[in-house]
């Protein structure tokens, strides 16, 4: 019995290369199929305009308002210019030079003597080295001494000299006290009296007793005469 198959033929002989081919069209077909893109028709719509669509627009008639134009403005009066005649004659300055040439002779300056201002200096009671003195205390001995020397002759005085009797007249009553601050000037006079009370009638009398105060010797700072601020309380007891 023969063979129905030819021996001679090879069916695997090229089984690659069609292979290959059928694989190559599968590649193309579903690349083709994935980028393909449908549209609607109405997204491809170009709009075709249709004028049998359009109806006719009416335009209304209107009256146009002719606005009279306005009256020409009256005529501007001719400018008058007046002509006058410069009779006045203007003094010219001359400006000097101030520059001087070799020839001119120097002229020497007297030398100015300048004045020397004194200044108000005020140096506290308390550290001022030679303290003022006051009228029956020059023989103290030191500056310690003479100090309350001062401070003694001053209260004996206020105490003599003030008048006690008028803080009951005032309606005042108890214990009193008066706060005087003053200054000793360059020339030993008492100068800027000030007090502070509870009543005002008690801060005139100490001004009073303290104005009365006699001239002193002015206190000195390195030699000089200089002011001194004193103060001085003055306390006493209204007899009820």
């Amino acid at each position: 019995m023969e063979p129905k198959k030819n021996p001679k033929a090879n069916v695997g002989r090229n089984s690659s290369l069609y292979f290959a081919v059928g694989l190559a069209l599968m590649l193309f077909l579903a690349n083709f199929a994935i980028n393909y893109k449908t549209y609607d028709k109405s997204d491809i719509d170009i709009g075709q305009l249709s004028l049998d669509e359009l109806d006719d627009e009416e335009i209304p008639i209107t009256e146009q308002i002719q606005t009279p134009p306005p009256p020409p403005p009256p005529p501007a009066a001719p400018e008058v210019i007046e002509i006058v005649e410069d009779e006045e004659e203007v003094e010219e300055t001359v400006i000097e030079s101030t520059e001087t040439d070799m020839e001119e002779a120097i002229v020497e300056v007297e030398e100015v003597e300048v004045e020397e201002v004194e200044e108000d200096i005020e140096v506290p009671f308390a550290v001022i080295e030679n303290v003022p003195v006051f009228p029956g205390c020059e023989n103290e001995k030191n500056n310690s001494a003479k100090r309350d020397c001062m401070s003694e002759k001053i209260a004996q005085f206020v105490n003599k000299k003030f008048n006690t009797e008028l803080a009951s007249d005032l309606g005042l009553s108890g214990r009193q006290r008066i706060n005087v601050i003053f200054k000793i000037d360059k020339t030993g006079s008492i100068t800027g009296v000030r007090a502070r009370a509870p009543h005002p009638g008690l801060e005139k009398e100490a001004a009073r007793v303290i104005n009365l105060l006699p001239k002193m010797k002015p206190g000195k700072q390195r030699g000089k005469p200089v002011t001194v601020p004193y103060s001085l309380p003055i306390i006493f007891q209204v007899q009820d």
